[in-house]
């Protein structure tokens, strides 16, 4: 049989053809999906700046599993204990903290940083002018000094720590990787520590082995002696010690790869099992022949599996590149959009290859199985009566695969209304809804359409004259044929509008909750890592100023007992958050967030169970612990929860240690071009600093807040494409294969204009069904999702996403039917009429 179904490729093109483009890729989708979990699982950073050792201790970068989002120090202790280790040769301390060169009152490069001097072997830097640096002084970088003209011996203005200060350049420095890393700024290490304002703490320590020494062995050593007090590097992962917070991007990775990769697996299992199950029906002659001349239903079986294996190893083969490549693409989103950082390594190995060739091979056996039952067990007799016309389709597995779909998506819809609550994991239950259900929808396809045929069938004859009465004809009696072309279509309508939808509420309800929640008409930034303590009391000074605050954002935990793990912590000044930020129904005094002190919402104090005066047990984005005092509460607001910190007590347990945004509330009646241009006034004598208004304040947050909106539509982009294609393969092949029928048509009488009417009106009967049943499908997505996070059955977003995939979805449908039914009615219809229907 394996002869026999080799043979069969060869005469078989059109089919193979289309059934071997979904296995292609769908088996690159699943591998590219599959190459984004594992990079999230690897995190590979290579060093850049730490690269001259092999082996780097950092700071803890997880609390209580979950990942820190700002850098944690390490004590000084630590930097003796692996000093000690026997087999170090050397332990090389590093300190970053933010330090820029101001010439002409602008950074030179924002993106700069200032170091101990002893941390300089770490890359290596080399000295090539000059000597170390003393205090006062500063070694710069040669692209540093190139950009800003300092030589040794000059004068350089530094923004160190959110102050100005003058250094002098005591000598230049060339960084030996060959590689391209942040420009670096180089002090004694005794001033670097007191600019730092570090207490005595340090990032990293670099590791160099004795001579001789084994550095799997030193390593293992290492890790030992620092347990529990730090984290060990190594390999291709030493580079995350100089991205703190890197790895709290580890988890939206993975859930990204792991969700999207769920969905695709779905889709591509049914839009190969729906290709090649439509090939088996167009070969019912072919089948009922083989079986009419002896040969038995274990027989076909195995032809029909040889063929799909020869096509799933071939496609699968080949896919492992175009796989590669879209994973990168898909990673290059990721990295864009901010997500992750663009210094991690994008990894897809043998894993994701096996599970992608897997999946798209098991998808095709599974569906030759499915799909070859019916012809391999006919009876010969009764099968070349079937040849060529499929009447029967309800089976008692399709029946309980139907079900088995729709109840698991009506029952995500459910759980989605009443367990879920709005937060970043909702979307984890609507969104799979939608697909369940069109794929259920899609397996009972041929007799919802017979319904909706018979249904319409009446006012289409009216409209439609002969061409409307040929198509119902053909749709009444070919109802299997007509099923297949709706079912990829309701799958591609319903994920597409269920997602897009579902992604739009979500960019309207933030949006807005972020307007409503920030009062402040300016902002500024600061780009050489932060404002000084006195800033924000000048801005209070500027007149037409009705309050400014400090703003701090980082991610901490709070401890209370069923809080869940992570909570946004946002650092104000207590003196002008009322004026910037809408507290409504405050209790307590917001005028006492001084010191140890927290803020919260009402309904957050009632999840944590405290009251005014109790104390709420917190840590940091650092990993550091504190149980401020609750001095106020205020009117809580689900799009927007947080907990209110002194920006004083927050900012040194972030990265940057100091505010690096401040709002701004103008008073009622101030003249804005008056308001703007003293602000911009101010804004010149402290470097860095620019200034934006209240829009682009709102647009900024929201695309912090929806950070992942470009890479979910790409994505879905990607699956929507594969569910197009899908279409356009199910279409083409039905309407070559039907090339005999339309020559049959022509030989009786019927025009090609008559044809083609007959088409476009099959096209407007399938579009209509599979609009209907995917619009269906997709409210279940729409309809829970915006329940929960706008309270309302209708989505928010334009009309115009809906109208687009509708519109993309018939411009498939006809594209697909008629030209290939055009350029077949070139061929004189004697010659097309003699193939078989």
């Amino acid at each position: 049989m394996w002869m026999l179904a080799l043979r069969t490729l060869k005469f078989r093109k059109t089919g193979f053809i289309a059934t071997f483009v979904a296995m292609f890729l769908g088996a690159a989708i699943v591998m590219a999906c599959g190459g984004l979990m594992e990079t999230g699982v690897r995190m590979a950073a290579p060093p850049q700046r730490l690269a001259g050792v092999p082996i780097v201790v950092t700071g803890q970068q997880t609390y209580d599993s979950t990942a820190l989002t700002e850098r944690n120090r390490i004590d000084p202790g630590v930097l003796d204990a692996v000093a000690a280790v026997p087999g170090v040769g050397k332990a090389i301390p590093d300190l970053s903290f933010p330090a820029t060169v101001v010439a002409g009152g602008k950074a030179v490069d924002a993106g700069s940083a200032g170091h101990d001097w002893t941390s300089a072997a770490l890359t290596p830097y080399t000295l090539t002018q000059g000597e170390a640096p003393g205090s006062g002084q500063v070694v710069l970088d040669a692209k540093l000094a190139t950009d800003s003209g300092a030589a040794v011996g000059s004068t350089v203005r530094l923004s160190v720590h959110g102050a100005a200060q003058t250094f002098r350049v005591s000598g230049i420095a060339r960084q030996d990787t060959g590689g391209s890393i942040p420009p670096s700024l180089f002090f004694a290490d005794a001033q670097a520590q007191q600019l730092a304002q570090s207490n005595g703490q340090f990032d990293s320590i670099g590791v160099l082995p004795a001579p001789g020494a084994d550095v799997a062995a030193v390593q293992r050593a290492v890790s030992s002696a620092v347990a529990g007090k730090a984290m060990v590097l190594t390999g291709e992962r030493r580079g995350l010690a100089d991205l703190p917070g890197t790895l709290s991007s580890q988890q939206t990775v993975t859930i990204l790869a792991a969700v999207f990769g769920s969905w695709a697996v779905l889709i591509v299992m049914f839009g190969v099992a729906s290709t090649l199950g439509l090939s088996l029906q167009q070969r019912a002659h072919e089948m009922a022949l083989l079986r009419a001349i002896g040969t038995t239903s274990r027989q076909v079986r195995r032809m029909i599996l040889g063929e799909t294996a020869v096509l799933s190893v071939l496609a699968t083969a080949l896919a492992i590149a175009p796989g590669f490549v879209i994973g990168k693409l898909l990673f290059a989103q990721l990295t864009g959009n901010g997500v992750v950082s663009d210094r991690i390594t994008f990894h897809e190995g043998w894993i994701p290859i096996t599970a992608g060739a897997f999946a798209a091979i098991a998808a095709a056996l599974g569906a030759a199985l499915f799909a070859g039952r019916s012809a391999a067990r006919t009876k010969p007799v009764a099968a070349l009566a079937e040849s060529t016309l499929q009447t029967r389709w309800l089976t008692t597995t399709r029946l309980l695969l139907a079900l088995f779909f729709l109840v698991n998506g009506v029952t995500l819809s459910v759980v989605t209304v009443t367990v879920m609550t709005d937060g970043p994991t909702l979307a984890s239950t609507a969104g799979p809804a939608s697909v369940l259900f069109a794929i259920g929808l899609a397996l009972l396809a041929p007799g919802i359409t017979k319904a909706i045929v018979t249904v319409v069938g009446w006012p289409v004859r009216a409209l439609s004259g002969l061409s409307g009465y040929l198509a119902l004809r053909n749709a009444s009696t070919n109802n299997v044929r007509m099923a297949g072309a709706v079912a990829p279509i309701v799958l591609l309508i319903g994920v597409a509008t269920g997602t897009l939808y579902m992604q739009s509420t979500e960019d309207s309800v933030s949006a807005k909750s972020y307007a409503n929640n920030v009062l402040a008409d300016y902002v500024l930034t600061s780009s050489t890592g932060g404002f000084a303590p006195g800033v924000v009391g000048s801005v209070r000074a500027v007149p037409g100023v009705a309050g400014a605050s400090e703003l701090v954002s980082s991610i901490g935990f709070v401890d209370a007992a069923g809080s869940g793990n992570t909570m946004d912590l946002r650092g104000v000044s207590a003196d002008g958050v009322q004026q910037t930020l809408a507290l409504d129904s405050l209790h307590g005094s917001i005028a006492d967030l001084h010191g140890d002190t927290v803020a919260l919402s009402d309904k957050q104090a009632k999840d944590f169970g405290v009251h005014l005066g109790d104390t709420l047990k917190i840590h940091f984005g650092d990993g550091a612990a504190a149980a401020p005092k609750v001095v106020a509460t205020y009117a809580d607001n689900p799009q927007e929860e947080y907990l209110l910190l002194p920006s004083d007590v927050l900012a040194p347990h972030t990265t940057s240690g100091l505010p690096t945004r401040i709002l701004v509330r103008a008073q009622a009646g101030t003249d804005p071009a008056g308001l703007q241009s003293r602000l911009d006034g101010l804004a010149a004598g402290v470097p860095g600093t620019a200034i934006a208004d209240r829009s682009t304040l709102t647009s900024s947050n929201n695309q912090i807040q929806q950070i992942l909106v470009s890479s979910n539509y790409t994505i879905v982009a990607m699956i929507v494409g594969y569910a197009a294609i899908t279409v356009i393969n199910t279409l083409v092949a039905v309407t070559r294969k039907r090339q005999g029928e339309f020559g049959l048509q022509r030989l009786t009488g019927a025009t090609k204009a008559q044809v083609l009417g007959m088409l476009s009106v099959e096209g407007a009967l399938v579009a209509v069904i599979a609009t209907v049943l995917g619009t269906i499908a997709s409210a279940t997505t729409i309809v829970p999702y915006s329940l929960v996070k706008a309270d309302s059955v209708l989505p928010q977003g334009s009309i115009g996403i809906y109208l687009a995939i509708v519109g993309g979805a018939l411009a498939l449908i006809f594209g697909a039917t008629l030209l290939p039914s055009w350029r077949g009615m070139r061929t004189p219809p004697i010659e097309t009429a003699r193939s078989p229907a």
